[in-house]
């Protein structure tokens, strides 16, 4: 009896172990299932590594790349090099990191029938970007190095996130024949999503958003601008001598001294504080890809580096995405809808996944938001006639960073406050001198571009 008792206790055991690893893969499959299933190895939906089912078209529905064994890609050749770093090119230099991150949601797939449960070949993945807007952008760009994106700060529909240089992905170069000059250089970097630039004096937005709440009457204060500040025996410098200034005057005529003095009396903890609050330093993930992190850090900053880090200069870098979302936080009131890149998905005409709009952590303050709204729309009115579009409230801050080149990088960032058009925007273009006179010109013909978009959809 006692026999039978302990194998009765052991056979017990067994069927219990048994029932927790069927209970276990049960509830891991309908967590993960997905997830296995669109694994890169998949033979039922991947033919030599590639997705053998489903599209990606634009926000109007425009074709750009059917994925198959034999891929395709849009008509145009001026759409394909405008779209190659969100598509991913053949050889998979460029990964099509938005395809594999919906792909589940493209072959049919449900956790009872499988991938037979609708027919392959159908699925459509939309996205936010505008085909158009996108071309639109890599002209202005002219072939030079930079990245270029606009989306809405109150839908978080990114219509353009352009990289540039780019190449047809029908005819890619030859890197080792075709790059004597350098213009392929990083060619395969997302530079929108994948690069980090020194700031420039886009960055005193980021200072002042800090100062406003730090410093009591800092808007009432006035300043004195010699054309040099010495800081422990160290000189912060400004292009001329800009003379007597109130703060918005300094923040419109970019006056270092003034910034390196609003840097010292914030001081390390509060402009650190605001960095983080505008995630500066954090990997933001967008349907799939991966921001990378810029750069703020003052532990060890000299008083001479505080004021240089609060003018967007020392050690500062920012990923452009990142801080065109900054920009549509100021637009927004102190924050503003947190950014995607796909609207939807749908296969055998059923819809498998719709965006949602979620918004931000607050980012700066209200009163600072409002503050910095008015002087970046007295900048455009006083100074940067290039992206003054009449009838229209653009504000904007440009910036020239320093980067060590014999050409500085040319920084422009803003937003458009108003309701029809609620578009932040940053260009960034790698040694091309004075943000004003280069990058503004860029953003004022992508905002045009986006304008006919929205009230071709209106």
């Amino acid at each position: 009896m006692k026999s039978i008792a302990k194998r009765t206790g052991f056979a017990l055991i067994l069927a219990c172990i048994l029932l927790f690893g069927v209970l276990t893969f049960v509830i891991r499959y309908f967590l993960y299932a997905d997830r296995w299933v669109s694994f890169t190895g998949s033979p039922h939906v991947y033919t030599d590594g590639k997705l053998n089912t489903g599209e990606i078209v634009d926000r109007s529905g425009e074709v750009l790349y059917t994925s198959a064994s034999d891929q395709t890609y849009a008509d145009s050749a001026a759409l394909r090099k405008a779209t190659l770093h969100l598509i991913g090119d053949a050889a998979g230099n460029i990964p099509p990191r938005i395809l594999r991150a919906y792909a589940s949601k493209l072959f049919g797939y449900d956790k009872l029938n499988g991938t037979a449960a609708m027919e392959t070949g159908g699925g459509e993945l939309r996205l936010t970007v505008s085909a158009q807007v996108q071309a639109v952008a890599m002209q202005a760009m002219n072939g030079r190095k930079g990245a270029v994106g606009v989306y809405n700060y109150k839908t978080g529909e990114i219509l353009c996130a352009v990289s540039s240089p780019s190449f047809d992905p029908l005819d890619p170069p030859d890197l080792e024949t075709e790059n004597e000059d350098g213009y392929y250089d990083g060619v395969y970097i997302y530079r929108f999503f994948h690069a980090s630039y020194t700031p420039g004096s886009i960055f005193k937005l980021t200072t002042l958003a800090a100062a406003l709440d730090a410093i009591p009457g800092l808007e009432d204060a006035h300043f004195t601008c010699t054309g040099e500040r010495v800081i422990n025996g160290e000189k912060i410098t400004c292009p001329r001598a800009h003379g007597e200034l109130t703060l918005r005057e300094a923040l419109a005529k970019s006056c270092n001294c003034t910034f390196a003095e609003i840097a010292l009396r914030t001081g390390k903890s509060v402009l650190t504080g605001q960095a983080e609050a505008e995630r500066l330093m954090e990997n933001i993930s967008i349907d799939g890809i991966t921001t990378v992190r810029g750069n703020f850090d003052l532990s060890d900053a000299s008083d001479n580096d505080l004021a240089w880090a609060g003018i967007g200069q020392c050690t500062d870098l920012v990923n452009p995405c990142q801080y065109m979302v900054f920009m549509g936080a100021i637009a927004g009131g102190g924050s503003a809808a947190e950014p995607r890149l796909v609207s939807s998905a749908q296969c055998g005409g059923r819809v498998t996944y719709e965006a949602a709009v979620s918004q931000t952590p607050p980012m700066l303050s209200a009163g600072a938001a409002r503050t910095l709204r008015e002087y970046m729309r007295y900048n455009v009115t006083q100074i940067y006639d290039a992206v003054d579009i009449p009838g229209v409230e653009v504000c904007a801050k440009s910036g020239t960073a320093e980067v060590g080149t014999d050409a500085n990088t040319a920084t422009f960032a803003g937003f458009i406050a108003e309701e029809d058009y609620p578009l932040a925007f940053i260009v960034i273009v790698e040694e091309g001198g004075a943000g004003s006179s280069v990058a503004a010109p860029v953003a004022r013909s992508v905002l045009e571009a986006c304008m006919n978009v929205l009230d071709g959809e209106r």
